[in-house]
């Protein structure tokens, strides 16, 4: 095959949110050579919260977009909604992936609350720390989802954001205030959940300063779609320790 071919590595489907706009640079970013990252949109309801969020992850739009996706010839399918695939608690990630399945024509599929479970393990993680940008009402959906998974919440803080537009243009140094805020001491990991917020830059310097693997929903996502597409995830520099972890592990 030729090495001017896209994604002659791997190609990567992503199921993302119309209103969002930083899980595709930051794929696009981190992607190795010979990995391409192939776009559809969902529609995100106007509101980021408890009702907004179910609306979408129970979406029929989530099948259409895999069937679409599907018909492109891909590595592997992610739903890259955080949120939205933890909303309804225990499983509900694993519910959105079987429906994925029926329409994706064999293609992997993998959801990023899926993703980030796969990526806390993977680091042996058992208490953790969690940052997001979201309203109260979704931070206990959050904690709840990943206590039922196994997880000690030691903390979790949230902006307080539920426009996705605001959540887009959070800073970098505003998501860094917020991590160094959390009562992370205790705790083997922090994760910061949402595919909408800037986080890639810092996790590098994040991990040296906290002494602790960080990872992110974004990060996760990546990662889960480049083991499934059978790619070495330590090909992946620069970006925290979490791709260290090599596809045969």
């Amino acid at each position: 095959m030729s090495l001017l071919t896209p994604g002659w590595r791997a190609r990567i489907g992503l199921i993302y949110m119309h209103s969002s706009i930083v899980m595709e640079p930051e794929f696009s970013r981190m992607a190795p050579e010979g990995v391409s990252v192939h776009t559809t949109r969902i529609v995100l309801p106007k509101v980021v919260d408890k009702e907004g969020l179910t609306s979408l992850g129970e979406s029929r739009e989530i099948e259409a977009c895999t069937a679409l996706l599907a018909a492109a010839p891909l590595s592997a399918i992610i739903f890259g909604g955080t949120s939205a695939s933890f909303i309804k608690g225990y499983k509900w990630d694993e519910a959105i992936a079987e429906r994925m399945k029926r329409h994706s024509k064999g293609i992997p599929v993998t959801t990023t609350s899926t993703a980030s479970l796969r990526a806390l393990r993977s680091l042996h993680a058992k208490r953790i720390a969690i940052a997001t940008p979201y309203i109260d009402e979704v931070n206990e959906r959050a904690e709840v989802f990943f206590s039922d998974n196994g997880f000690d919440v030691v903390d979790l803080k949230g902006l307080g954001l539920n426009n996705d537009h605001d959540i887009g243009n959070t800073t970098l140094d505003e998501v860094c205030n917020l991590v160094r805020s959390l009562q992370y001491q205790e705790s083997d990991l922090v994760f910061i959940s949402c595919t909408n917020l800037q986080t890639i830059g810092i996790l590098q310097d994040l991990e040296e300063d906290l002494q602790r693997p960080v990872v992110s929903a974004i990060q996760a996502s990546f990662w889960d779609c480049l083991k499934l597409a059978g790619v070495n995830t330590a090909s992946v520099k620069h970006f925290g320790s979490l791709f260290k972890e090599r596809i045969m592990d």
